[in-house]
């Protein structure tokens, strides 16, 4: 069933996108986290670092659960459902959608869609620095978005895309270093630090078409991060923009401009059908093996 359920979910991400956040597994995972950050009054750090831990493999125990579910089903309501839990696992057409929304004259309005899809305070920032903000969500969540759910699914199945969402989700809720999430989030973030190892640098892989020396050199400075800065790095060698987060990493090339937003999208798909037919073909091999 592995090539039908892939194919459907890739039909349903690419015609419908989202499905509502009512019936949506990645929110489940987001309020079931939420719950224990909400219940639970930060002690000490060994102590949160236990609870977090916990409330942590709660949400992965639910995803794994989530994801055997089909298997009680008779096959086509096993095949729909397999295919709908992967589509939910990954956002292909969803990222450029918001990505594609940043690209506004009014830099007001550019500033409100750019901090929907990034964590840093965009108030202070100019020009320059939102079209960077853009470009490297873009790059960084095509491993969390696209690469790395797909990747697990080819390993694990069904199982691999839905547990390696919630520990995703998981870090993107609770992963900080701050006073709240220092300890309790550890888990969390060290977990994701762990799954994406691998899709990290395999999706710098696909961008050596473009150029594999500028990219392999770009790749060589990116040592900020243990994962999201290699295809941000990637990506800013195949633009020849200077990305930047201001006190995080810096990669050099000109000043980022619209039009290289536009140009990042039309690379993210060419990046995207890259991994979608490496993917197809592993599974057909696996199918026919």
């Amino acid at each position: 069933m592995k090539p039908i359920i892939f194919l459907l979910a890739l039909v349903w991400d690419l015609m419908i996108g989202e499905p509502p956040a009512l019936i949506h597994p990645v929110v489940w995972f987001g309020k079931l986290i939420e719950f224990f950050d909400k219940h639970y009054r930060r002690r000490s750090p060994a102590l949160d670092l236990v609870i977090g831990s916990l409330g942590a493999m709660a949400v992965i125990g639910f995803a794994f659960f989530l994801s055997k579910l089909p298997y009680f089903l008779p096959r086509w309501l096993s095949i729909a459902l397999g295919a709908y839990l992967l589509k939910t696992s990954f956002a292909i057409k969803s990222l450029a959608w918001h990505v594609k929304n940043t690209i506004r004259e009014d830099i007001e309005e550019q500033r409100k869609y750019v901090g929907l899809i990034v964590s840093r305070d965009v108030k202070s920032l100019d020009r320059y620095h939102l079209n960077s903000a853009a470009i490297e969500s873009l790059a960084e969540n095509i491993v969390d978005s696209v690469v790395a759910p797909i990747f697990y699914f080819l390993l694990f199945g069904l199982s691999g895309a839905l547990v390696y969402r919630a520990i995703n989700t998981l870090d993107a809720m609770i992963g900080y270093r701050n006073e709240r999430y220092e300890f309790f989030g550890k888990f969390a973030a060290r977990m994701d630090d762990l799954v994406n190892f691998i899709p990290a640098r395999f999706t710098v892989l696909l961008f050596l078409p473009f150029g594999p020396r500028k990219v392999l050199s770009h790749y060589k400075k990116a040592k900020f991060k243990i994962n999201g800065d290699k295809p941000i790095a990637a990506m800013s060698a195949v633009l020849g923009v200077w990305l930047e987060k201001y006190g995080a990493y810096h990669f050099d090339g000109k000043a980022p401009e619209l039009e290289d937003i536009k140009r990042a999208l039309r690379i993210y798909w060419i990046v995207v059908g890259e991994w979608i037919l490496i993917s197809a073909l592993a599974i057909w091999r696996w199918w026919n093996a």
